[in-house]
Parts: structure tokens; sequence; C-alpha cells
């Protein structure tokens, strides 16, 4: 199984949360954890608006190390065609989702990968498994 850390995971484990780190311990060796482009540059925007100093540096040693853990897999073409289609979705149910987050939704579902986060708007995503492992 693909796992696919999201943002606000991401920034749990740059935390050290004892949980996201407990079920990274205990993922099995065919599975893989990653990330992609989208979070990545969510973390690094985060990063360049705190100001210079031993706090900044402490964050992006931690965040440098992570994404030296997860490979940052490439956008595939298909997550166009699922960005449209769960846009339109959120768009029709009245439960609309951030431009980032409609990307990152599409990038699982192209990627057939479960979505690991915390943020409860992406049960509304259909077609899209996601996991929360902050608890």
């Amino acid at each position: 199984m693909t796992y696919l850390i999201e943002t606000t995971t991401f920034s749990l484990l740059m935390r050290r949360n004892p949980q996201l780190r407990a079920h990274l311990t205990a993922l099995q060796p065919a599975d893989r954890a990653v990330i992609c482009p989208i979070t990545r540059g969510e973390v690094l925007y985060g990063l360049e608006r705190l100001p210079q100093g031993r706090r900044r540096s402490g964050l992006e040693a931690e965040a440098a190390h992570w994404f030296a853990q997860f490979p940052c897999l490439p956008v595939p073409e298909t997550a166009g065609d699922h960005y449209a289609r769960i846009k339109r979705e959120a768009e029709v149910n009245g439960t609309p989702l951030d431009e980032n987050d409609l990307w990152l939704a599409a990038m699982a579902t192209a990627s057939a990968a479960v979505l690991v986060t915390s943020d409860t708007d992406f049960q509304k995503v259909t077609g899209m498994g996601a996991e929360d492992w902050s608890q």
C-alpha cells in the first residue's frame, strides 16, 4: 500500500508526534510512505514565513530529515482528471475544498494511495481512502 503524507500530517511529524511515528514504524515492508510536490511546497512555504532564528532553523532541519525519508511522487497526468471530478463533486455537494486540498485528493486518487491526514474535509471525497494516524 502507498500512503501519501498530507501537509498537516507532515507538520505533526516535524513536531515529533509519537502516534505518527509509531504508524510509520509499523508499516509492512511492502508499504511505502510518500509525499508529493503539493505537500513539499506547503511545508516549505510555512517555513519561509517564519522569521530567521533558532526555531526556524530547527524546523528546517526537521523538514529536511523527513523530506529525505519520503520519496516525492511526481504529479501524474491523470491527477488533472481526478481534480476536475473532485472539484465539481464538491461544488455540487456544497462541500468545497481548498485548491491545494483538491490537488492532494486528486494526487492520492490518481496514485491509488491512501491519504494520511487528520483533516476531516477529505472524508467528503468519494473514491479516495484516507486515514488519520495522529490519534
